[in-house]
């Protein structure tokens, strides 16, 4: 019979294999595009918006980020994935698609850098 704290010493050194779906560079690059008050306003605006997303005049409203700084956002965060803009007749619709990703930010950040503790 193993000792109960040889067994939590052991245990603790075991690297947890659970799927966040994330390897480094790309989590790190994720955490990149989200490394700005600004986009995280923009995705939080968007991801409170909800699947309909918000033409891009809104979005400025609710994030309080206007023209041309707003489209550099966006594109940062297009590019990592997070959100989509969509042409709509004469407007552009904005969305976050990837809640999924997000889930699995945060999932990294759980198991890869606070399995020691």
């Amino acid at each position: 019979m193993l000792h109960l704290q040889y067994c939590f010493y052991i245990s603790r050194n075991m690297k947890l294999n659970v799927e966040h779906g994330l390897d480094a560079a790309e989590a790190a690059s994720t955490f990149a595009a989200l490394g700005s008050e600004q986009r995280l306003a923009v995705l939080r605006a968007l991801v409170r918006a909800g699947p309909a997303g918000l033409s891009i005049g809104d979005l400025g409203s609710r994030s309080g980020i206007g023209g041309s700084t707003l489209t550099h956002h966006m594109k940062i965060l297009s590019q990592a994935g997070l959100v989509t803009q969509t042409r709509q007749g004469r407007s552009i619709i904005c969305a976050a698609v990837s809640y999924d990703k997000l889930h699995m930010l945060g999932n990294y950040l759980l198991q890869e850098c606070c399995a020691d503790n």
